[in-house]
């Protein structure tokens, strides 16, 4: 049998994206509607990589997971996923966690626009700075199997947390963090427990708690310490 050689991939652009930190990233893509950038990177800015790209509405993007450590090879092949409530063990290429034997990613997102050689994408689940492998068109003629059968998935059901808020803040902030936390990113391990948590969002720091089932926003800090105004 031939050795199999490593493969080195080129870093062709690299995302701008409101997640700062990995623990408020949705776990799947399209879960959000707000936008991030993808900035294409010399030498694969010219426009004529984009020729006939602003015609298609959704692309896959190829990523890597550059804030996971990589797996060694006798690094355990099984993962507990989110949506099992972190009890259940499935092989890892049943899943789409990003603990993975190499850390590859791919992600479906909506191309909103064009802007010279960024790309504006909606529905995005990158850590901000995430390296861009290659980018294709989605084809919904063949990539869209409606009688598809996802295994354990299709048993479970995205549940969404309200969200309150009791401090006071613009309205398109407002709707970004609510689409983040109403999608209940704590780790599993924590939902028995009553904890207060601190996270970034673009430029601010959103601290909140859960409580009874309902994700209470108790302050939005910005960078330049601007303090939302209490209710």
């Amino acid at each position: 049998m031939n050795e199999i050689k490593n493969i080195l991939f080129n870093k062709i652009a690299i995302v701008h994206s409101p997640f700062k930190e990995k623990f408020l990233i949705p776990r799947q893509p399209g879960l959000v509607t707000f936008e991030s950038t993808i900035e294409l990177l010399p030498p694969f800015n010219r426009s004529e990589s984009l020729v006939g790209l602003n015609d298609f509405s959704h692309i896959w993007i190829m990523f890597e997971f550059h804030a996971i450590e990589k797996k060694n090879e006798s690094a355990s092949l099984s993962v507990r996923p989110p949506r099992l409530g972190g009890n259940v063990k499935r092989g890892v290429f049943a899943t789409r966690s990003p603990y993975r034997p190499n850390n590859i990613g791919l992600s479906l997102v909506r191309l909103e626009r064009i802007e010279g050689y960024n790309l504006i994408i909606s529905g995005g689940d990158f850590l901000d700075q995430t390296p861009v492998i290659d980018i294709k068109p989605y084809i919904k003629e063949i990539e869209s199997i409606p009688e598809a059968k996802s295994s354990w998935i299709d048993d479970r059901k995205e549940e969404k947390l309200k969200v309150t808020f009791h401090c006071d803040c613009q309205e398109n902030l407002k709707d970004q963090i609510t689409e983040v936390l109403s999608l209940d990113p704590r780790p599993r391990f924590h939902k028995d427990g009553y904890k207060k948590y601190g996270s970034r969002l673009g430029d601010f720091d959103i601290q909140w708690e859960v409580y009874n089932g309902v994700v209470n926003v108790l302050e939005i800090i910005s960078l330049a310490k601007n303090k939302c105004n209490p209710i």
